[in-house]
């Protein structure tokens, strides 16, 4: 099984408190997160939220790995969490604001 290390995804979510997909793994492939980052571009404090659905599954409360957490004006943080997802497996995003970005980085295994 082919190993590719790779960012999996970046984004910035284009509307505010929606929920947003960051990644899909691709059908036959697995992968593993390595890393989570979100880093607040905007000049106040916003809060976000990142949730994992298994195969795509509509979101429900036992998804989320993150709920509303703070960020100050210009801050970022890093989960380094090591997320193993399967086939479409979806890493959903969400913030307060569009000036919040998202950065996912690990590898697939095909």
């Amino acid at each position: 099984m082919p190993n590719t290390y790779k960012v999996l995804a970046q984004a910035v979510p284009a509307s505010v408190n929606t929920l947003a997909t960051l990644y899909t793994v691709p059908s036959a492939t697995s992968a593993i997160v390595s890393c989570l980052s979100i880093a607040n571009l905007h000049t106040a404090s916003v809060t976000y939220r990142v949730a994992i659905r298994p195969a795509g599954a509509s979101i429900t409360n036992a998804h989320y790995l993150a709920y509303d957490i703070s960020l100050g004006a210009g801050d970022s943080t890093f989960l380094t969490c090591g997320l193993t997802l399967g086939a479409t497996d979806v890493i959903s995003i969400q913030a307060s604001s569009t000036s919040v970005a998202f950065q996912a980085h690990g590898v697939e295994i095909t």
